[in-house]
């Protein structure tokens, strides 16, 4: 009698171990009885099951980083380059997910480089390059799409390195030398148009004050003689220039 109630209490106990399931925060349990899935998603906490009848699948909702390997794509212009990326996605519908897709990572990684590949292969290099963030919304908008039947959410999609050809990368060198050669060629015209107007202006200034230019004159000497390595000649007529200054500065002051 002993030994039967203690084969029963053992029973019972592995009966109970086995109904018993924990489900963490960050995952959800989908219940198949005898095989059909049932329709309520079980929650996180503590969760009885009827034991061989019951099997418990859990799901986890974190969301998941798939790097995109590397892989060689022709550009719309014909260009060779490598490109790998990095996708980020989470299950929306736990129940799709097993359901639906035998292997949903393995799926998913598939599908997001033939994607990247599509998208990549009909734009030209020079949009994969400059408009980065709209390639990248593309890819995301069609995996949405793609990935919505197997229950998942896609949450962004980057293109993580682009590496151009040698060849392709020493003629946007030359190319990129040209461009600030030419701005620095319209620089300076644009500051010598900018100096020749400004002297004109002086010109006329000059010319209608003659005195003005002997001003101009004594100020450059007094310039040089600063270094006092120089020996300076006036001649009479500038002497008389001189004078003339004087004569003026006085009027001037009266």
């Amino acid at each position: 009698m002993g030994t039967l109630i203690t084969i029963l209490v053992v029973g019972l106990f592995i009966i109970l171990v086995n109904s018993v399931r924990i489900i963490n925060q960050y995952e959800r349990g989908v219940v198949f009885r005898l095989g059909k899935v049932q329709g309520d998603i079980k929650q996180p906490g503590l969760r009885l099951i009827i034991p061989i009848i019951d099997q418990m699948r859990k799901v986890p909702l974190r969301t998941i980083t798939l790097p995109i390997e590397t892989q060689k794509i022709i550009t719309k212009d014909n260009v060779s380059i490598d490109v790998s990326a990095v996708a980020y996605y989470q299950v929306a519908d736990p129940i799709k997910s097993i359901v639906e897709i035998e292997n949903v990572v393995s799926a998913t990684y598939q599908i997001a480089q033939t994607t990247v590949r599509n998208v990549v292969g009909q734009s030209t290099m020079d949009n994969v390059l400059s408009e980065t963030t709209e390639l990248n919304e593309k890819v995301k908008s069609i995996l949405d799409i793609a990935t919505e039947k197997w229950g998942i959410y896609v949450s962004n999609v980057e293109l993580k390195d682009i590496q151009l050809p040698e060849s392709m990368q020493r003629a946007m060198a030359k190319q990129a030398e040209a461009e600030r050669e030419k701005r620095a060629k319209i620089i300076a015209a644009e500051g010598e148009a900018l100096s020749a107007a400004k002297l004109g202006e002086a010109a006329d200034i000059i010319s209608a004050h003659p005195i003005a230019l002997q001003l101009r004159n004594l100020q450059v000497l007094s310039e040089i003689a600063v270094e006092k390595n120089s020996t300076i000649i006036f001649p009479s007529q500038f002497m008389d220039t001189v004078s003339s200054v004087k004569e003026f500065m006085a009027k001037e002051t009266k």
